[in-house]
């Protein structure tokens, strides 16, 4: 998106995003966005609310969603747009790929 924009081409991006029937953000929030990068998903966010359906992965509870966002306000709105007729599975456990690691090692060993 960042690239869209500065490149001035953020409107066409959009308009094919907009036709997507499913959205999957992986990893939210695994690395901090810049104030134009959290302002531009925001918006995206905004423009498929209730016309897309959204899947959002991230290991982060939402109390720390700001620190990703940087911006308590933009947030708590993405976060009302987000879990606005949602259904949020947490899933609190061991990693599956943890778990896997460990499960390599004794077969090897």
């Amino acid at each position: 998106m960042l690239e869209a924009q500065e490149s001035h081409t953020l409107g066409r991006l959009q308009n094919r995003w907009s036709k997507l029937h499913l959205v999957v953000l992986d990893e939210l929030g695994y690395i901090p966005f810049t104030k134009t990068g959290a302002q531009l998903l925001f918006q995206f966010v905004s423009l498929a609310y209730e016309r897309s359906s959204l899947i959002v992965t991230t290991n982060l509870d939402f109390e720390r969603w700001p620190e990703v966002f940087g911006d308590a306000e933009l947030t708590t709105a993405l976060l009302d747009r987000l879990t606005h007729r949602a259904i949020i599975l947490p899933m609190n456990g061991e990693s599956y790929r943890f778990r896997d690691s460990l499960r390599m090692k004794q077969q090897q060993g």
